[in-house]
């Protein structure tokens, strides 16, 4: 009996050391890969999670706006393995948005986004660079000209009319009014740019909206 409970207690011992080991084996590996050079002043942030403790608890904006208070109205947080960059004035707003755009342009990669744009490619996740800029140049002068919009009016008149005399029909009952104007966007989306609506519509509709809760949903990566 000695010798199991010997056992049991080296191998806790072993699992937590393996642990620490790992522990500070991904601070390291966090830190060599994150590291900002001149970086702005922020709270000291602990292993694997950074700073998501000072969050926690509380509503995440009063976190910030106390945080702000006493790092500054630029300060850097490190939201687990991510490093995120927080403003919190409308002077160094206008400094990140409109004088140096350029530099935040790009979205931050993470595996969900990678999947779903096919590495990236399209005009949503894509770097800042010749390509989006191309892409952008098409999305443009294709769907989102003066012309092109109004040569899609009628389909958003009979869609929209649609919408209303359905709501009409169901004139003391409830409806979810989210989901028809979700089915309605997708409808005038479809009609646009394959001709009509598609058959698999409703269908359709959940995977987008199942697509929207794993992209903005938690990364393991962070």
């Amino acid at each position: 009996m000695e010798l199991l409970g010997l056992s049991t207690t080296s191998s806790i011992l072993l699992a937590i050391l393996l642990s620490a080991l790992a522990v500070l084996k991904l601070e390291k590996r966090s830190q060599t890969n994150n590291r900002i050079s001149n970086p702005p002043p922020g709270p000291w942030k602990l292993p694997v999670i950074g700073n998501l403790y000072q969050l926690a608890g509380s509503l995440p904006h009063h976190g910030l706006r106390d945080l702000s208070k006493k790092y500054g109205p630029l300060m850097l947080l490190q939201l687990g393995e991510v490093p995120t960059i927080i403003v919190s004035s409308p002077e160094v707003a206008k400094e990140v948005m409109k004088t140096h755009d350029v530099v935040f342009a790009s979205r931050p990669h993470f595996p969900a986004a990678q999947i779903l744009s096919y590495n990236y490619r399209d005009i949503i996740f894509s770097s800042y660079g010749d390509s989006w800029k191309q892409l952008r140049k098409i999305c443009v002068s294709e769907l989102l000209s003066a012309k092109r919009v109004q040569s899609f009016q009628s389909i958003r008149e009979a869609e929209v009319s649609d919408l209303i005399n359905w709501i009409s029909s169901k004139a003391g009952s409830v409806i979810n009014l989210t989901q028809n104007v979700h089915s309605l966007m997708y409808g005038i989306t479809s009609r646009a740019a394959f001709g009509n609506r598609s058959r698999d519509q409703e269908a359709f509709v959940a995977v987008i909206e199942e697509t929207t809760k794993v992209i903005s949903g938690f990364n393991i990566a962070d």
